[in-house]
């Protein structure tokens, strides 16, 4: 049997999940389309611009994922022994750390590209307190990261006159927020802790899913109608206790905490958003997973692909650096197809070759290293 033909009726078998490495390949492309296709406001009816659902959906879909390799790296359904603990722990570490400096690698590239990267291996190391924690309880976390995370975060940014510094845009105001993308990684924890592999997982997570997108989308639509758009965020310094009264009346509290729960629109960081958007990225992992089994030849390549996210990630913000030049801006669907063609080819054949990704294998020795773990204890390798 040829090495091709071995892979393709290996490949994506269990005890690894299809259908997950599939939800990855579409999280990547996804966020190549929203790095740089060109799409127009998502109207339900007109189906040209359903390209639109790309942005910021994608990269949430990527943070579910994330979490859902966490359980399966830590134990699956079986919550951890006491024992492995501080060797998952440190695993974690070693692993957040060289995602943490490959994304600050791609940001000195100067894309327009918000690298996720960087507050990616941060959220590896945000989870270690959570990791014996029971799918009930990550799900409570993370729904009270839902719902009052956007709203505090206003309402201390509003009362405290829009403080800056690199520590506070990087984890509490950036393109990521950490409360908000917390919500997400611990609502993947949970759903990889419930038997996942299970048909019966996916239909209910389908389900919820369906259910977060009409709660979070129709909170949205409330807020829109209602006008409750942020107020406008240019104000004069407080200049001490004197003035701090009339600074904060023009901070509006109120009205940057309400924007803050019904703001829907992509990376916005808002309530409606993260029950909408999470739930959308929640059906599609579900969608994957259901139909991974009967569409499996089709989907092999989408497989390889999220079978590599972090190599296939980095070589497109790569694609990008070399092609546009050092701050540049490339938009082109035609790229963008191309992008998606390249990544799937490149990854099936590697997958085939190779195996593992390059950067995979980097952060998995990494990981491996930093935890000293002897070879029956190392992290699976069945997930990224």
């Amino acid at each position: 049997m040829t090495t091709a033909q071995h892979w393709f009726r290996e490949f994506g078998r269990p005890p690894r999940i299809l259908g997950l490495d599939v939800a990855r390949g579409f999280a990547i492309l996804g966020m190549a389309g929203a790095h740089v296709g060109e799409t127009e406001t998502f109207v339900l009816s007109d189906p040209g611009t359903w390209t639109d659902l790309v942005h910021g959906r994608s990269s949430i879909l990527f943070a579910v994922l994330a979490g859902v390799s966490i359980a399966l790296m830590t134990g699956r359904s079986v919550i951890p022994d006491p024992s492995r603990v501080p060797g998952l722990r440190l695993n974690l570490v070693g692993r957040g750390a060289v995602i943490f400096l490959i994304g600050l690698a791609l940001e000195m590239l100067n894309t327009p590209i918000a690298v996720i990267l960087t507050v990616y291996g941060l959220l590896y190391v945000a989870v270690i307190p959570f990791l014996r924690w029971r799918p009930w309880q990550l799900l409570i976390a993370a729904g009270l990261l839902a719902l009052t995370g956007p709203v505090l975060l206003a309402l201390l940014d509003a009362v405290t006159l829009n403080p800056y510094g690199a520590g506070i845009d990087f984890v509490l105001y950036g393109s990521y927020p950490l409360t908000v993308w917390l919500a997400f990684v611990l609502g993947g924890m949970a759903l990889g802790r419930l038997h996942i592999e299970r048909t019966r997982t996916a239909a209910v997570a389908l389900g919820t899913g369906i259910g977060l997108m009409i709660v979070g989308y129709g909170l949205g639509a409330i807020g829109i109608l209602a006008g409750f758009a942020v107020p406008d965020d240019e104000r004069s310094p407080a200049g001490g206790w004197d003035t701090y009264p009339d600074a904060l009346a023009e901070a509006d509290p109120l009205g940057v905490t309400r924007a803050a729960f019904f703001a829907v629109e992509p990376h916005s960081g808002g309530t409606a958003e993260i029950l909408g958007s999470g739930g959308f990225a929640l059906a599609v992992v579900a969608l994957c997973l259901l139909l991974s089994r009967p569409l499996r030849p089709l989907l092999l390549p989408l497989g390889a692909l999220g079978s590599m996210p972090l190599s296939a990630y980095s070589v497109h913000v790569l694609s990008i650096a070399l092609i546009a030049g050092p701050g540049g801006f490339l938009s082109s669907n035609e790229f963008w197809a191309l992008t998606a063609i390249a990544l799937m080819l490149a990854a099936t054949l590697w997958s085939m070759l190779f195996g593992r990704g390059p950067l995979e294998r980097l952060v998995g020795g990494a990981a491996a290293w930093a935890a000293a773990a002897p070879p029956h204890s190392a992290p699976s390798r069945l997930e990224p």
